[in-house]
């Protein structure tokens, strides 16, 4: 049995460290030499191939850690399988900052959106699996809640990857509708207190 404070320990970091690095790929180019205003506010402009999937990675990974803080379990200790899975499941997010670098760069290429569409898709299901998974499952809303944020990032990774197959550098827009999880909850919410 291991200790499901210390995994959570974990992860807390692991997403910290994983959201800080995205941003280390967003940086203006070592060579460039603005000669006035209107080249450096040319090159910050130009970044935003490169800001986009920071901005939509640190989403994703964002609303990731909240859906995870808000399973609650009522045991101290999980199972050896359990501990794995989150492994398998924190190695996933580790690889997000890769990702998110490969899409930045060659967002026009089809290969790009299904690596990076495709990863997300992974860590959606793992995340699933784990809550499939977890002991002593307290319910609630909670659950719900991380249901239908594992949901729509399963459709937004989905849906980018069909897109890319149209149009490679519009595909990522699709995650644009991962924060649609906690609206679609608060509709669901409003529409129980109605009936």
């Amino acid at each position: 049995m291991f200790s499901k404070a210390r995994l959570d320990t974990l992860s807390d970091g692991i997403f910290a460290v994983a959201m800080t690095l995205l941003a280390l790929d967003v940086r203006l180019p070592d060579d460039f030499h603005p000669r006035d205003g209107s080249e450096l506010l040319d090159g910050l402009v130009n970044l935003w191939p490169k800001f986009f999937p920071y901005v939509l990675s640190f989403g994703v990974l964002g609303l990731r850690w909240l859906a995870n803080i808000q399973v609650r379990s009522r045991t101290d200790d999980v199972s050896r399988d359990y501990a794995r899975w989150w492994l398998l499941y924190l190695l996933l997010v580790t690889c997000v900052p890769f990702t998110t670098t490969v899409v930045g760069r060659f967002a026009h290429f089809a290969p790009a959106i299904w690596l990076y569409a495709g990863h997300t898709l992974l860590i959606a299901l793992t995340g699933w699996r784990m809550v499939s998974m977890t002991p002593n499952l307290e319910p609630g809303d909670h659950l719900r809640d991380r249901q239908v944020s594992t949901i729509v990032l399963i459709a937004a990774s989905l849906l980018a990857i069909l897109l890319s197959f149209v149009s490679p550098a519009q595909s990522l827009w699709a995650f644009t509708l991962t924060p649609l999880g906690p609206v679609i909850r608060r509709w669901e919410k409003r529409q129980a207190r109605a009936d």
